[in-house]
């Protein structure tokens, strides 16, 4: 069910969706109750405004739905969010920014998700120039290369022989990509290690 005020975007919304679409104010009790909020496993807002999210959260709340999720466009107003239980994600134009911005500064980074603080999960694929190309991930801890807050999870081989889980013996190659943790996010000393030195500093 999907709660939207205006009339057009809820026509434009039905026509192009399956699903059912109600034609209301969302910050009214009332309107959420009509939605089947007494059935619902999750309520997720996306208004423009934070205010706007944390008052239909707050009535879901209320309503113990069970699951309450909000677009955060402040990043300021997490905690606020975070003491009702609510869930805050960024807002799409954020993420999709964000992920352009990257792309310009690191073109390396395949894709990526923050963990905590500078702490992140990166793909990227290792070049030829890799210091890490050729040696086992034993060897290139042991020799210095791969910081003690930086793990190679994962790695599919250029051979496309799919995906494994990635293993002290595990030898890198050029043209493998690699999921990897790293305490200190995409760091150019981070990046280095992949063979990618000209990602801006």
């Amino acid at each position: 069910m999907v709660v939207e005020h205006d009339v057009t975007r809820a026509n434009d919304i039905a026509n192009e969706y399956d699903c059912l679409v109600l034609n209301e104010d969302a910050t009214r009790e009332e309107t959420l109750k009509e939605a089947g909020a007494a059935r619902a496993d999750a309520l997720i807002s996306t208004r423009e405004l934070d205010a706007t999210n944390l008052f239909v959260c707050l009535l879901a709340t209320e309503l113990g739905i069970p699951t309450v999720v909000s677009v955060l466009h402040q990043p300021e107003h997490r905690e606020l969010f975070r003491k009702m239980g609510v869930n805050a994600v960024k807002s799409p134009d954020q993420l999709a920014a964000e992920s352009l911005y990257r792309t310009a500064r690191q073109p390396a980074i395949i894709d990526y998700m923050p963990v905590e603080d500078d702490a992140e999960v990166f793909e990227i694929k290792v070049s030829d120039a890799a210091p890490i190309a050729g040696k086992t991930l034993e060897d290139a801890r042991s020799g210095g290369l791969i910081p003690d807050d930086v793990l190679v999870v994962a790695v599919v081989p250029q051979d496309g022989s799919g995906p494994r889980i990635a293993r002290s013996t595990t030898e890198i190659g050029a043209g493998d990509r690699l999921a990897v943790y790293s305490g200190r996010g995409t760091d150019p000393a981070v990046t280095d290690l992949f063979g990618f030195f000209d990602d801006y500093r």
